[in-house]
């Protein structure tokens, strides 16, 4: 006689069924995420603060605060900041790398994404997925505009700008007369725009629903 097997759509396959898991591995997923962290190099992090007490991944240090014979209590800080504390069943902990197979599923991408958001961005907290962005940037460098074919099947000019705050620096596509209305050295405000990706550098887009504008023309324009 055959079993059926129900799976919640967009859940990993495995052992992680339990709806508190799949939360569970969904929250360190959006975390990484938020910190520009690859999910193997965050979950090995833990793994290795389980056998040290403490591991650093970029900007965060994980603690390992607490351990009993089912789990383990982390603490992870950013600076003098808390970031999250909970704690991890020693099952998880034993696996390799539960998180890939997690992270890899196209909803479990596109509702970490939905998820990200920051209320004051900055340069330096935008990552891969984040969208709705709103932010204010100095414009430092506009190469000279190229022609290209797009997908919709015409011809458009684009250059990819870059813009800077006191944290970093970005690339921001600009498109036909966008071009002409910024200059290097402007103040700009982005309005819902999305951070992609493209030949290994990000990107923030400013989409139809999305917003451009100059709040300071460069004095010596």
């Amino acid at each position: 006689m055959r079993m059926k097997v129900s799976r919640e759509r967009g859940r990993p396959r495995g052992r992680y069924h339990k709806l508190a898991d799949f939360r569970f591995l969904e929250y360190l997923v959006l975390i990484s995420m938020k910190y520009g962290i690859d999910s193997n190099d965050f979950f090995n992090s833990f793994v290795e603060a389980w056998g040290r007490q403490e591991s650093t991944c970029k900007s965060l240090l994980i603690e390992c605060r607490k351990k009993t014979r089912d789990n383990a209590v982390f603490l992870i800080t950013k600076g003098f900041k808390v970031v999250a504390q909970f704690p991890i069943p020693k099952y998880i902990l034993e696996e390799t790398n539960p998180l890939k197979d997690f992270a890899s599923t196209r909803t479990s991408r596109r509702t970490i994404a939905e998820r990200i958001k920051i209320e004051h961005p900055r340069i330096v907290d935008l990552t891969f997925g984040m969208n709705r962005i709103n932010l204010k940037a100095r414009v430092i460098e506009i190469p000279k505009p190229k022609s290209v074919f797009t997908r919709f099947g015409n011809f458009a000019t684009v250059t990819n700008a870059k813009v800077t705050d006191e944290t970093g620096i970005i690339q921001l596509p600009l498109w036909n007369q966008q071009i002409a209305t910024v200059s290097v050295g402007d103040t700009i405000q982005v309005e819902n725009a999305r951070v992609v990706t493209f030949r290994g550098e990000r990107q923030l887009r400013v989409g139809r629903g999305g917003q451009l504008s100059v709040i300071e023309k460069c004095a010596h324009a």
